[in-house]
């Protein structure tokens, strides 16, 4: 699992913002901190919790000089649509292959459910060296993370 003071798996996806176009983490790295927001899926009750607090947040966050992206395995058409739907003024990024869950190692099964790796509830702070300062994983998906944590990371980067 990708821990604080890891270099963060780079990555290319799908970015889900209105449209749909190719993201490149290292290419975004000047643009940091940058908080990566991964949920298990979109249109559940606690990811929709989620999301909107991290929009609620999205001025502190900004005005600490954050970009903040959510991240899911869901399509970048189901996402545009749940960030139409939610409000949501910052961008999310589509691991349908599922290679950024197994990138930074955090799958997690709904076997009861019939569904597999999808992404742990976790968030990632990365500085502009892609350097991970702040990591928080959680197993339990109905737990969400702490959010005056995560700004108080991206605070000390900035």
């Amino acid at each position: 699992m990708v821990s604080k003071g890891d270099t963060a798996p780079d990555f290319t996806a799908p970015l889900a913002n209105g449209d749909i176009e190719s993201f490149t983490l290292s290419e975004h790295l000047e643009d940091a901190p940058l908080v990566l927001a991964f949920f298990p899926g979109a249109f559940t009750s606690v990811c929709t919790h989620e999301m909107n607090a991290f929009q609620d947040d999205l001025t502190a966050f900004e005005d600490a000089g954050a970009s903040v992206y959510g991240i899911s395995v869901d399509s970048p058409f189901a996402l545009n649509e749940f960030r139409e739907k939610l409000g949501l003024s910052f961008d999310l990024i589509s691991d349908a292959e599922k290679e950024l869950v197994e990138a930074y190692d955090i799958t997690m099964d709904f076997a009861d459910l019939g569904v597999y790796d999808v992404a742990k509830r976790s968030v990632f702070v990365l500085d502009s060296d892609g350097t991970v300062q702040y990591a928080w994983v959680s197993d339990d998906p109905g737990v969400e993370p702490d959010y005056d944590d995560v700004l108080e990371a991206v605070e000390s980067i900035a």
